[in-house]
């Protein structure tokens, strides 16, 4: 299973059409919100260490906490971002700069959005980029053509006062995003502009199903290929993605394609992405600095409608990987396929040649770790670590160097030790039983990790939020060292890791709880509450110097980093 080129751009569109006329359904093509979409994951993710990014100015800034992220050197977008001397953040469509050392707002932009848009950005140097994913591509009843406002894409420059300096908009959905150096990879899936009739006055599924095929047949060639346009103070640019620069796996929907584009943020503006597009429904990404990768499995085949002729669904995960230079577009080397279902990105690692690969076969709900080598375009295992959790899934993973970490949980919650040296044979080493689950992996030194999920009784009941303290020293004897129960309360970090702060120089941990505020706990051989941060719907934190700096809806706060004491309040309002 590779990707490939189409030999022209007639067999691109032949191929589309042809594969978008076996998918169709009587509302549809897959994965638009009339089809829906199967997931056996929550949205529980895993992070790596807290990393700070060095500040782009000649004089030293202060110590500070990086954002969350998966790989160090490879940032992914966020709420809330610092260089260690300014604090940029958005909220309700306003993008506001604040000085850490004055404690004061010193700077704002209207990004001209819907306040409720869930904004993310990305910081390097005096430039921001804002992603403004698309809400609404498709209605159930008001509109039988697809409203798609596009994902948009702001570059804001923040010399002085700051301002939108390009906007970015294509078609599509923002899958996720990734940023090395300066430069800017942002993942999208779009569907083809199709108007299908959506006639729900009649009720003959196959009929139905008829008249989207005759609407794929009279749909233009282009319609497929998502379109672009770029907007600086020298005008307006359009485009769409060349047919040339689409590549295929064996098989596919024909209802998405997945586009990468490339932004080198030291340039004053954005161009047009030179976007490089995969027929797939993928919406997975893991990246390192040198490498990305785009999972793709067959969810998209689910469909609970009637009329279309029953297509088996396979458990199984393709991997696309595409290799990072500069600031050129990624290019793709190898591509594989692996049984079962990934939990998120969190579920891949690649190290020392290697990808790791956890995942889950939903049908059977057995889980295995595969390591995989890319080998003459191939991405061929050479080795599997089985039999993980029988009867249970995979609640979270984590890869610590040539280590492994898998929590599977149905009544109780194994945490799997396994040894990964030896690419060919991959091994468990340790199992660790204790009730409830972790959803969240983190590190907090050599040989520890923590542990954010939900405390549970005998019969798998989850009883509220734990944290929980694991000595991983002997693999072969995992230990639970300490925990933290809040009965009845849950934490953002078990879905969402950008929530957690983890600064090791004060060995803090900071734990948002929902409706709650915050848990500032000290990890030591123990877990013990510092601080009941009392800020409601707190969503971040952040070290900068000897302040921890906490978001919420309502506004930053800045505390003492030692005594948690508050020391200035800038609202964002």
């Amino acid at each position: 299973m590779r990707l490939v080129a189409f030999d022209s751009c007639e067999q691109l569109f032949a191929g589309l059409r042809k594969a978008a006329k076996a998918n169709v359904g009587p509302y549809g093509l897959p994965g638009n919100q009339m089809m829906g979409r199967v997931s056996i994951a929550n949205g529980a993710r895993t992070m790596a260490d807290v990393a700070g990014a060095e500040a782009q100015q000649a004089a030293p800034a202060p110590g500070f906490s990086g954002t969350n992220v998966h790989e160090q050197g490879s940032d992914e977008p966020d709420l809330i971002k610092t260089d260690g001397r300014r604090i940029v953040t958005i909220s309700e469509g306003v993008l506001r700069v604040i000085d850490a050392a004055t404690r004061k707002q010193t700077g704002k932009v209207d990004l001209d959005v819907d306040r409720f848009s869930e904004l993310q950005l990305l910081l390097t140097g005096d430039s921001a980029l804002v992603l403004i994913p698309n809400t609404d591509t498709r209605t159930l009843f008001d509109s039988p053509v697809p409203v798609d406002q596009g994902v948009r894409i702001l570059l804001v420059n923040l010399t002085g006062t700051p301002s939108v300096a390009s906007r970015y908009t294509s078609e599509g959905s923002l899958v996720d995003a990734r940023m090395t150096g300066g430069t800017a990879r942002i993942v999208l899936r779009s569907s083809p502009r199709i108007n299908f009739p959506l006639n729900y006055r009649v009720a003959d599924p196959k009929k139905l199903i008829a008249e989207n095929r005759a609407a794929i047949d009279d749909a233009p060639d282009n319609a497929w290929l998502p379109r672009w346009e770029v907007t600086d103070r020298t005008g307006t640019t359009k485009g769409q993605v060349d047919c040339g620069r689409v590549s295929r796996p064996t098989d596919f929907s024909g209802g998405a394609m997945v586009n990468i584009l490339t932004f080198d943020l030291t340039r004053p503006t954005l161009g047009s992405g030179d976007p490089v597009a995969v027929v797939a429904d993928g919406d997975t990404v893991y990246a390192t600095p040198e490498s990305l990768y785009l999972a793709n499995d067959d969810r998209w085949r689910y469909d609970f409608f009637p009329g279309r002729v029953a297509s088996r669904v396979r458990q199984q995960t393709e991997l696309f990987k595409f290799a990072l230079v500069g600031n050129q577009p990624p290019a793709y080397r190898s591509s594989g396929t692996v049984p079962g279902y990934l939990l998120n990105q969190y579920a891949m690692s690649e190290w020392d040649g290697h990808l790791r690969v956890a995942t889950t076969d939903a049908a059977t709900d057995r889980s295995a770790v595969r390591v995989l080598a890319d080998r003459d375009g191939k991405l061929v295992q050479t080795g599997i670590a089985d039999g993980l959790g029988k009867g249970e899934r995979i609640y979270s993973v984590r890869f610590v160097g040539a280590r492994g970490y898998v929590v599977t949980f149905k009544q109780t919650d194994p945490l799997y030790s396994l040894d990964l040296r030896d690419p060919a044979k991959p091994a468990v080493t340790g199992e660790l039983k204790i009730t409830g689950y972790s959803a969240h992996l983190q590190p907090v030194g050599e040989d520890r990790l923590v542990g954010i999920g939900q405390e549970a009784d005998s019969n798998g009941r989850t009883q509220g939020l734990q944290v929980s303290l694991f000595d991983v020293a002997d693999p072969a004897h995992p230990k639970r060292l300490a925990q933290y129960h809040l009965p009845q309360a849950y934490s953002q970090a078990e879905y969402d890791p950008h929530a957690l702060l983890w600064w090791p120089a004060t060995q803090l941990l900071v734990v948002p709880v929902e409706a709650r505020g915050a848990l500032a706990l000290r990890v030591t051989d123990d877990i013990t509450l510092a601080e009941q941060l009392d800020q409601p719907a707190l969503l971040r934190s952040l070290v900068v110097g000897n302040e921890l700096w906490t978001l919420s809806k309502a506004g930053l706060r800045a505390s003492d980093l030692s005594t948690m004491k508050q020391l200035a309040w800038v609202p964002l309002s």
